[in-house]
This record gives C-alpha cells, sequence and structure tokens, in this order.
C-alpha cells in the first residue's frame, strides 16, 4: 500500500490519536523498530518473567525443489446449509467494491452484510473518537455484532501488545505471539503470561498435533530489503531454528507467516513476496528475479526443515486453514495500486497470480502461464488476515466453514467473515472489532478473535 492509502487510512480509519498499519504497507520502517500506539492510551505490559530461551543455531540454506506435481483434490461437497448472499450490494466508499473473480461470480455482497450482521456505527468514548475505551469489557461487548444465537464476550487483555497470531496448546490454553517478540499462553479465566520472548515479529505459531512443539514463523533480519525470516520449534523452555534463509520482508508483515499441518504430518508455510508486484525495489518497471520460496506455499518436514514449493503466486498469504479434507485456504493481500484482496482454495503446484497483474507498472504473464483465478475477492485493501477452519460441534451448520479476519479500517474491514464448505458462500460473522488480525478455535468449539489495535481478545461461543 502507498503512502497515499496510509493517509486515508487514518482519514477514514481507526484510532483517535495514533495509526493503523495495513499488513500490506508501512513503507519504511521495520515493524518492530517504530512503538505502534494502541487504539486508546494504556498502562504498562503486563509483568511477567519470559522463559529462558537458547539462542537459535547458524541457518543452513533450505532445500528446494521443482514445483509439485498438481494433486487431486478431494471433490467438492455441497455445504450443509451455505450463508444467504444479499440481493444487493452495497456500497463501498471510497475504497470501492470488489470485483468478482470467475469463481466468485455468485457471490454477491463484497461488503457481507448478509446474515443480518451489520457493521455498528462509531461511538465517541473518554478514550477515542470511534471506539470504547480498551480495559472497557463492557463497551466492547456491546460494540462486537454476532447473529442470532451466538454471544461475544471479552476474554482477555494484553495491554499495550498488538496480538499477530493465535493457537490451542496441547494444555487446551489460548498462545498469542506479539508483534513486540514474546507469545503470551492465556488460561481459561483469561490471565497471560509470558511464555517465550526474544522473538523478531512473529506471526504464525501453530502447535504440531500430538505434541508440545509450538512452531513459529519470524524475522531474523528486520530490514525490509534484504531481510530474512525463519520457522523455529518451541519446546521445553528452548527454542530452535529448524527453517532459516526465507524470503523477508518488503514491508510491515510481510514474509513468512501462518503455519498448518496436515494429517499426515507435514507442516505447510505462507511466505510473502519481497516487492510489491515483483519489481526491483527503487526501480520503476525492471522486474526482479524471484527467490524460489517466495510468494507461495512451501510445505516442510517438521523433523528435518526440508523445505519444498507447494504452490506459487501469493502475494503475501498471511492466514491458512487446512480444512477435514486436506485442502488448504490461503487470504493474500494484493498489490499496493487496489485491485481486490483474495481468498484462495489453494492448488497443489498451481499459479496463483504474483508477479502477473493487470496494470500500467505490473508485468505480464508469459506464453504457457496458466493464472488460477481467487476464489473469492475481497474490496481492496481491507487486509485478509487470520483464517480458521471450524472443525468443532458447537456452532450449528458451521463444521467445515472456514472463518476469515479482515484487518484494515478500510471501507467493507474490521470483521470476521464467514465461507461455507470449499469456500463457497459468505457472509458476515462478527463486527465491530478494531483490528482482527486471527482467529483459533478451542476443544470445545469456541471461536476466539484477536485483535491487533486493541491487545483484546474476544471469545464467540453459540449460546442458542
Amino acid at each position: 500500500m502507498t503512502m497515499r492509502y496510509f493517509l486515508l487510512l487514518l482519514t477514514i480509519g481507526l484510532l483517535s490519536g495514533c495509526s493503523q498499519a495495513d499488513p500490506n504497507i508501512l513503507p519504511t520502517a521495520a515493524a518492530t523498530k517504530t512503538a505502534i500506539p494502541s487504539a486508546t492510551p494504556e498502562p504498562a505490559a503486563p509483568t511477567a518473567t519470559a522463559t529462558p530461551i537458547t539462542a537459535p543455531p547458524t541457518s543452513t540454506a533450505i532445500p528446494t525443489s521443482t514445483p509439485l506435481p498438481a494433486e487431486t483434490l478431494p471433490p467438492d461437497t455441497e455445504p450443509t446449509e451455505p450463508p444467504a448472499a444479499p440481493t444487493t450490494a452495497p456500497a463501498q466508499g471510497s475504497a470501492g467494491a470488489a470485483t468478482p473473480s470467475p469463481a466468485a461470480t455468485a457471490q454477491a455482497g463484497s461488503s457481507g452484510t448478509a446474515g443480518g450482521v451489520s457493521q455498528p456505527p462509531y461511538e465517541k468514548s473518554s478514550c477515542s473518537d470511534k471506539y470504547p475505551c480498551n480495559n472497557d469489557r463492557a463497551g466492547w461487548e456491546k460494540r462486537v455484532q454476532v447473529p442470532a444465537g451466538f454471544t461475544a464476550t471479552y476474554f482477555a487483555h494484553l495491554p499495550g501488545l498488538n496480538p499477530t497470531g493465535l493457537a490451542f496448546g496441547p494444555d487446551n490454553q489460548l498462545y498469542v505471539a506479539t508483534q513486540q517478540g514474546t507469545i503470551y499462553r492465556i488460561n481459561d479465566r483469561g490471565q497471560a503470561s509470558a511464555y517465550v520472548s526474544g522473538l523478531i515479529a512473529p506471526t504464525g505459531i501453530e502447535f504440531r498435533p500430538g505434541t508440545s512443539q509450538l512452531f513459529v514463523s519470524s524475522r531474523v533480519v528486520e530490514a525490509n530489503v534484504g531481510g530474512e525470516g525463519q520457522v523455529s520449534v518451541i519446546e521445553n523452555g528452548g527454542i530452535r531454528r529448524l527453517i532459516g534463509g526465507l524470503p523477508c520482508c518488503y514491508a510491515f508483515m510481510h514474509g513468512p507467516h501462518d503455519i498448518v499441518f496436515d494429517s499426515r504430518g507435514n507442516g505447510y508455510l505462507g511466505v510473502g513476496a519481497r516487492a510489491d508486484h515483483g519489481e526491483v525495489i527503487g526501480e520503476t518497471g525492471v522486474q526482479d528475479t524471484l527467490d524460489p520460496l517466495e510468494a507461495a506455499i512451501l510445505r516442510f518436514n517438521p523433523d528435518t526443515g526440508a523445505t519444498e514449493k507447494y504452490a506459487d503466486g501469493l502475494r503475501n498469504p498471511f492466514g491458512l486453514a487446512i480444512d477435514a479434507n486436506g485442502v488448504i485456504y490461503a487470504t493474500d493481500n494484493a498489490p499496493d495500486y487496489g485491485p481486490p484482496d483474495e481468498f484462495h482454495r489453494v492448488v497443489p503446484g498451481g499459479q496463483h497470480g504474483y508477479p502477473w497483474y493487470d496494470c500500467d507498472i505490473c508485468f505480464k504473464a508469459p506464453e504457457g502461464v496458466s493464472v488460477i483465478p481467487p476464489t473469492y475477492n475481497f474490496p481492496p485493501h481491507v487486509s485478509p488476515t487470520g483464517a480458521t477452519v471450524y472443525l468443532g460441534g458447537q456452532f450449528p451448520n458451521a463444521f467445515n466453514h472456514i472463518f476469515v479476519t479482515l484487518w484494515s479500517a478500510f471501507p467493507g474491514a474490521q470483521k470476521v467473515v464467514r465461507f461455507g464448505p470449499n469456500g463457497v458462500g459468505y457472509s458476515n460473522f462478527a463486527t465491530g472489532f478494531a483490528a482482527p488480525i486471527d482467529v483459533a478455535t478451542d476443544p470445545s468449539g469456541n471461536l476466539y478473535v484477536a485483535d491487533w489495535a486493541t491487545g483484546i481478545i474476544f471469545k464467540i461461543s453459540y449460546t442458542g
């Protein structure tokens, strides 16, 4: 996102007395080098002693492979009860409306007003001209809107911190990565304690099934040009690097992101591009040579770190989710010139678009390159981030549905949206947040939403 969109964000956007960054942007400053204020003034972060960590070993070269051959995806299954699409598309304001892709032409209403959950208006408080104070439990529970039969509660708060990722551990407790470099563990009473610290801008966190190993993506070299990302494993109070040398970082919240595991034990990692649309940074119209592992979904061996490209062409796949059939879904932040942001049903071995875009300064795909269109197009600049597939039994008619956070303060964002199985059907699910960045489900089937701007963790339950 360019500076003009950053200024527009401040104009239409989020916070009183502070700015919100879009995962597409923050043009030059590295993410953790400049403190980013929360939505309203905060007391100091909770006092906690971080678990001691050991320095990761020196990074070794990552083995790569040629793109995977296309695999046969599990057959589509019709949703039991797909969310209804609205009959008309509401106005989108200055950011414009999404243009449906060929795969999404039946999904009307890019602002997602289906399901009867609309975005609440901003309301002034003593802390902000738009939001309740961050510690105003009742104010936030009143503000967040969910469908009939559901309840949203203010579960936990990390004052002065910016959550970036969520995962539930084998102990059934919630683990929260923060932009400031510490991962917190939150018990069922919403009480937080530091679990491990010393990381640089961690985003993706996920426990390897059947183990206590927490896999974390983060930065090694904090530079938007010439940066480096990594995947580390945290276990028994220590941290070791599993994969180093990952392409990074272009801009704020670009680099290695979400991690998921399939039923066979393979790990998958989303890695962002090192530029906006494949250009040499600082030069107009000059195409860069892509790193073999950038703008891609990678598959890795969680024991050895051996890594190969699983799918190509995703500019900044912040959120990954894997469904009951083993199909992977990815959110993707589009280039700065303003095309729709994207939601993809990932095709193994497929090319999903980057760096082949249609704009005056973009590069055309070579002959023979077949680009897979998005499963769904969001409005421009809404910044889709976290994603999870609902595999619990609490929410009615929700098994294998996909929940996605839209992070920015542009029109059509600041909410959690819902897709049916296979990415079919789209509706608002929860609205009224400041900057929702990730979602996760606990063993009882409750859905948790992390708000980056306020440090609040919300819990959504079905209460009938």
